[in-house]
């Protein structure tokens, strides 16, 4: 990819999470991180901006400035993943309290300001987390959904269901009014569901060539992964984790690796036995608008060599 693409991370870290931004962050020729705006989700909005600066500092990148945004959903009270992701949100490696801080500015106002500030198309979104926070810029500044040049985000599940609720997958069960917002916004957007994540699984011998790279990231990624994986592994009973977050970078990076169409999605924000479901029209039998590009699968061992390629150019 040609294109140095200017983002906007949302995120809630989480171990899966932590490597996508590492991954990002080992792209520094395809992608200049303006910022990253926490979300409460995985664990409360305390630990993942504190999350966010150790991951900074591990990676030597403290000049990237972190906002913490909102503290719960648009409407609901907020639902965290410690069971998967320990008490901090990041448990496995034992990394040093952070020293830099995170902005005074709220993250809902650095998206507006950042956006307005740009050319309309010079800024892509990346979310990894609820959509909590770019949902609330959408409703406070409207204006700026024409300015974004686009939205790639790990969320929503169809063909795998959920994975929080039998019919919800985690992110847009938490908000399913924030994804809902975001998915009427108008702007185009990528959907990196559990449909793709599921199929990148994180084996034994993965984990041992993250960990065989030497560098600080890389060991500290496999142990991160090396925690949160035993609740997926008794779960699906599969011979890895799925590994969600890196999907979007590597989307980003490598698109042609995946293979999704344009669809119409829709979720559900008011049933009691499906909230927070996406709704992807795969079979176009409605003639409502397709919102999203939606992937549904994609090369498994292509995504952990980019990862680990990503990784390796890390301190």
């Amino acid at each position: 990819m040609s294109e140095r693409r200017k983002l906007i991370v949302l995120t809630d870290p989480g171990q899966d999470q932590a490597a996508a931004i590492l991954m990002m962050l080992g792209a520094p020729e395809a992608f200049e991180v303006l910022g990253l705006v926490a979300t409460a989700g995985n664990i409360d909005l305390a630990h993942t901006t504190r999350n966010c600066l150790k991951l900074l500092e591990l990676a030597g990148r403290s000049d990237i400035p972190v906002f913490a945004g909102c503290p719960r959903p648009m409407r609901r009270d907020l639902v965290m993943a410690e069971h998967v992701h320990g008490p901090t949100g990041l448990d496995g490696p034992d990394l040093p309290e952070p020293a830099i801080e995170a902005s005074e500015r709220h993250g809902v106002d650095f998206i507006i300001e950042t956006l307005r500030a740009a050319e309309p198309g010079e800024i892509t979104i990346c979310s990894l987390s609820p959509l909590t926070n770019l949902a609330m810029a959408l409703v406070q500044a409207p204006d700026i959904a024409e300015r974004i040049a686009a939205i790639f985000a790990m969320a929503g599940a169809y063909f795998e269901v959920g994975n929080i609720t039998p019919t919800a997958e985690f992110n847009v069960y938490v908000d399913p009014e924030a994804a809902d917002v975001v998915l009427r916004s108008g702007v185009p957007i990528t959907l990196l569901p559990l449909d793709v994540t599921h199929r990148m699984r994180s084996t034994p011998a993965r984990l041992a060539a993250m960990r065989a790279l030497g560098n600080r990231c890389g060991i500290a990624t496999a142990e991160m992964l090396e925690f949160s994986e035993a609740f997926d592994l008794r779960k699906y009973g599969w011979d890895g984790a799925p590994l969600h977050g890196p999907c979007v970078p590597a989307f980003m990076l490598r698109p042609e690796l995946f293979h999704g169409r344009q669809v119409s999605v829709m979720v559900e924000t008011s049933s009691p036995l499906t909230s927070g479901m996406t709704v992807a029209d795969w079979w176009g039998i409605t003639d409502r608008p397709r919102n999203a590009f939606y992937i549904r699968d994609g090369d498994d061992e292509a995504y952990y060599s980019l990862l680990l390629e990503c990784l390796g150019r890390l301190p």
